[in-house]
């Protein structure tokens, strides 16, 4: 179901036949929501701008409540607005994937990280999950916030380096701890150590990756913390480094996901290490969820006897 679809469902407000609220009001909001005005929130729908209006003024009647403040050049959602936007995205998620099972043999698993995956660990992991299960696809899909991204239903599970914030409706389960390592420029004076402390980078200054920050200042005592600063993304981050700009400090997974030919990940020997989490709703979106965690959990016991013999 696209964001055009004419969908006539309805979903009880709560209070009599008056405050039914239809898909197509929900898809309206989001769309007001993604594109910021409701001329380019009617193209993404593929309706008039009159015709939006209509059904913005209709939902809000319908509920009694202001959801979108607009002016002649900008909207934006009020805290009600807000609140049901959030809901709006699980609801018509839910939704296009009922529909989509129903038409398909099933849709694939949608697995939602922001960087860097499982490491050295994934590509194992996705070659044994097809030959065990050719029926039903695992797709990775990257997302700056894959948390957010599950809270959206945009994604089944997720792959977090951050705990989330404890939540009735999610369950967070810890897969494996990572060490952490320092990212330095080849021609550094501590690229061809075999270890590095992290008191020898306090006087370097430190980028840290927006999208993948399993680093903070607060690594280092208080009075030798570098200073940090931020870039958008992964190849910002690798450039910035290996320019020599900057050192960084990440998991050790970003050596296995994002190699790079002017940049060297050294192990660190002083430094807490990296747990990774899978993210699910506790009433799973797919029904191969639980099949996929336990996946996991043989391929990793299995690496660790390996490493073993």
């Amino acid at each position: 179901m696209n964001a055009g679809s004419g969908a006539t469902a309805t979903v009880r407000a709560g209070r009599g036949d008056a405050a039914d609220v239809e898909l197509r009001h929900l898809r309206a909001l989001v769309a007001i929501d993604a594109e910021g005005t409701l001329t380019d929130a009617a193209i993404a729908l593929g309706v008039s701008q009159p015709a939006l209006s209509r059904t913005l003024r209709q939902m809000e009647s319908r509920l009694s409540t202001r959801l979108v403040d607009r002016t002649t050049r900008h909207v934006a959602l009020t805290d009600a607005g807000r609140r049901l936007v959030d809901h709006a995205h699980r609801i018509l998620r839910l939704v296009d994937d009922a529909l989509a099972e129903t038409v398909a043999d099933g849709r694939p698993l949608r697995i939602g990280f922001a960087w860097s995956a499982l490491g050295r660990y994934t590509v194992p992991l996705l070659r044994a999950w097809r030959e065990n299960r050719p029926d039903t696809a695992a797709q990775v899909l990257r997302r700056d916030d894959p948390e957010a991204a599950l809270r959206r239903g945009e994604v089944d599970v997720a792959l977090v380096r951050t705990e989330p914030v404890p939540d009735s409706d999610l369950v967070c389960v810890p897969l494996l701890r990572e060490r952490r390592v320092a990212a330095l420029a080849v021609d550094h004076a501590l690229a061809d150590q075999e270890a590095v402390r992290l008191e020898e980078l306090s006087n370097e200054p430190v980028v840290i990756c927006s999208t993948a920050a399993t680093t903070a200042a607060h690594l280092w005592p208080t009075g030798r913390r570098p200073h940090t600063f931020e870039v958008p993304g992964v190849d910002e981050w690798l450039t910035t480094i290996a320019t020599g700009e900057a050192v960084g400090v990440t998991a050790e997974s970003a050596g296995h996901s994002h190699p790079h030919p002017a940049v060297r990940y050294v192990p660190l020997t002083d430094a807490p290490s990296v747990t990774v989490h899978l993210v699910h709703p506790r009433v799973p979106r797919h029904p191969a969820t639980a099949e996929f965690l336990d996946h996991i959990r043989l391929l990793l016991a299995e690496a660790t006897r390996a490493r073993q013999t």
